[in-house]
């Protein structure tokens, strides 16, 4: 066998392979998404075909009510689709609010192009105190882009559940008491109300936690770009079976190069 026909060979069968290999290596070192968060379960679920899969159910946060800085009764649905960002803050807070509204301000900001994308939501743990006139007034005062930035009021024991229950405030922040919830923390939550994310927006001298901030700046694309998993594309599909496919083009390669010997030969 001539020379030119081994390599020929050869690179028939390296081709295929080496691209492969080199679709999973990508795809083991793409982006990685952020984790989610508590999973209370692991269930069972039947296919169609006999078959038993497990799944996890995530913990959802539930789809409770707020009245906005415009006196107006708002819920998680009215921003379904859409990434969601929480922090807390009082209107008299002398202490860490400013800081955290303009670190907010500054994230909101740098999403001015996708604000259709995104909701920001700042729970009051004052409500007795900060009516909607407050609130409102507050907003102003930070320049927020209230269009997607509310800044909700609400029954003092259903805010405090939804912060503790539905956020696992206290979870993510130790430092936090129940009769008291107020946090540094930024909570990301994605389209499908599922906990994504915690992140600590100031350092402990009050300055911003920059390496934090940058982080969830990255998240928020990375979430707005998932996927629903459970509807796979076609693509994902598709990949299994890339080798038997790969394995296909390379015998096609041998045939015909094996046809082209013995052509030359006749």
């Amino acid at each position: 066998m001539k020379k030119s026909s081994i390599f020929g060979l050869l690179l028939a069968l390296l081709l295929p392979f080496s691209g492969y290999f080199l679709v999973k290596y990508l795809s083991k070192n793409a982006a990685t998404m952020p984790r989610k968060y508590f999973a209370p379960d692991s269930v069972i679920v039947k296919t169609k075909g006999g078959k038993t899969t497990t799944d996890t159910i995530w913990h959802k946060i539930k789809n409770v009510e707020f009245i906005n800085q415009f006196g107006k009764r708002v819920n998680l649905d009215s921003a379904r689709g859409k990434i969601l960002v929480f922090n807390t803050i009082f209107t008299r807070c002398g202490g860490i609010c400013p800081k955290t509204t303009s670190v907010m301000k500054r994230l909101q900001t740098s999403f001015e192009k996708s604000d259709s994308l995104v909701q920001f939501i700042s729970i009051t743990v004052d409500p007795i105190y900060d009516s909607a006139h407050q609130l409102r007034k507050f907003a102003e005062r930070f320049n927020a882009n209230q269009d997607n930035w509310w800044f909700v009021t609400g029954d003092k024991n259903e805010l405090y559940s939804f912060m503790l229950q539905e956020l696992k405030a206290s979870i993510a922040d130790k430092t936090i008491t129940p009769e008291f919830v107020h946090t540094d923390m930024f909570f990301l939550v994605d389209k499908y109300r599922i906990v994504r994310g915690f992140y600590h927006s100031l350092n402990e001298d009050n300055t911003t936690n920059e390496q934090a901030m940058s982080k969830l700046a990255r998240d928020i694309p990375l979430l707005m770009l998932e996927k629903d998993r459970s509807k796979p594309s076609f693509f994902r599909t598709f990949i299994p079976i890339l080798p038997v496919i790969f394995i296909a083009i390379a015998i096609v390669f041998v045939v015909i190069i094996l046809l082209n010997k013995n052509k030359n030969k006749n």
